[in-house]
């Protein structure tokens, strides 16, 4: 099996998503610190570390879940990124890059403690469909 130039667009989508998935975590790690909350704890509430109110609670979970959420969709997104690259290189690229900015717009919605601002990043679903067809 050969593969083309092409498909190392798909390898630097690959490590693009990787950075994002280490900037998520280190915004984690910042929310962590600010409110208090030690590991293991994945969710926190009121009188964990420094959280004193619902609204910081909130605020705390919004970000590590939409960390968490982007760790769970990972194995799929990346072998649906690996097949498609197989046939279809730069198809697979543009449907990744697609897919690795609305997790962004989708983190950057969520950490804003309101987590119906997380849908900014459903536009996602078009690259990941993209991949699977």
């Amino acid at each position: 099996m050969e593969l083309s130039k092409e498909t190392a667009f798909a390898g630097i989508v690959a490590i693009e998503y990787c950075l994002t998935l280490t900037w998520m975590g280190i915004r984690v790690g910042a929310a962590r610190r600010k409110y208090g909350v030690s590991y293991p704890t994945l969710y926190s509430r009121v009188g964990d570390g420094n959280i004193k109110d619902e609204k910081q609670a909130t605020e705390y979970n919004c970000v590590q879940r939409g960390h968490q959420n982007t760790v769970e969709n990972s194995p799929t997104f990346l072998i649906l990124l690996l097949l498609a690259s197989i046939g279809f290189p730069t198809y697979a690229a543009v449907a990744g890059q697609v897919w690795v900015l609305s997790r962004i717009a989708y983190f950057l919605g969520y950490c804003t403690g309101d987590p119906k601002r997380r849908n900014r990043g459903t536009f996602g679903y078009l690259g990941l469909i993209s991949l699977l067809v």
